[in-house]
């Protein structure tokens, strides 16, 4: 139930239409996954603690650098050389400090997945490595646990939004992880935004149901012409074993 304090603080959010305090209430008591929290995650991290959502799990390694802070918004050039999930965190909790954030110092990967996502209602990968981001997808699909996939590369970005056993996976759009994906790639701060916006308004889609969410399809960002498309995927890849290991 909202308090008078969250009535005010969300009023302007609950005057859209199809959009009102059960949904609202609903963010309230969503805990929600993002990892990382640099040019894609921060942006998705700002916007949901700004949008309610009650609980944010953090996941996001190693210290700051000078070269993160053209894209990483929840930093301080004060930080450098310390942990940046700990930056993101007292950011965070001085935008909200209604939020509750739990943060790790370590990306997601095989042995510890199982601990991070534990209570997770949805997740938003925000990964720059395919590899992380499998781990996350097959954690989501074995969970039943909704996922949405934030990537992107110089002025184009992707967001998938995926349930799992209504939808697609990443295993079913890349079966292997493509050999030519590199850890450092160009990024401008503005794009990578641009893409966690409408990554957070997908997620908040899948929460609430306000309006649609765009289940079984790939938004493609291009901020050079720019446009957004709806890609339409196929509901499923029959050959998918990742997919295949829940019930259809």
């Amino acid at each position: 139930m909202l308090n008078k304090k969250d009535q005010e603080t969300y009023s302007w959010q609950m005057d859209l239409p199809g959009f009102g305090e059960r949904e609202q209430t609903i963010l309230k008591n969503t805990t929600a996954l993002v990892t990382r929290v640099g040019g894609l995650g921060g942006p998705v991290a700002q916007s949901l603690v700004a949008a309610g959502i009650g609980k944010i799990i953090l996941a996001h390694k190693g210290d700051l650098r000078r070269d993160d802070l053209n894209r990483q918004i929840l930093m301080s050039s004060k930080w450098i050389g310390r942990p940046r999930v700990n930056c993101a965190t007292l950011t965070l909790n001085n935008f909200n400090e209604d939020i509750e954030i739990i943060s790790h110092n370590d990306n997601v990967n095989e042995d510890n997945i199982d601990a991070i996502i534990s209570g997770a209602d949805i997740v938003f990968s925000c990964a720059p490595l395919f590899s992380e981001r499998f781990v996350l997808n097959n954690a989501c699909i074995k969970s039943i646990i909704p996922l949405v996939d934030c990537s992107m590369y110089a002025m184009e970005g992707r967001v998938i939004p995926i349930v799992p056993g209504a939808s697609q996976c990443l295993r079913c759009i890349y079966p292997d992880e493509p050999t030519h994906w590199k850890r450092k790639f160009p990024v401008m701060g503005a794009v990578s935004a641009l893409v966690a916006q409408i990554g957070v308004i997908e997620g908040i889609k899948i929460l609430t149901n306000f309006m649609p969410p765009n289940i079984g399809s790939m938004i493609a960002i291009d901020a050079n012409e720019p446009s957004i498309e709806k890609i339409k995927l196929a509901h499923k890849n029959i050959n998918c074993k990742t997919c295949n290991s829940i019930s259809p």
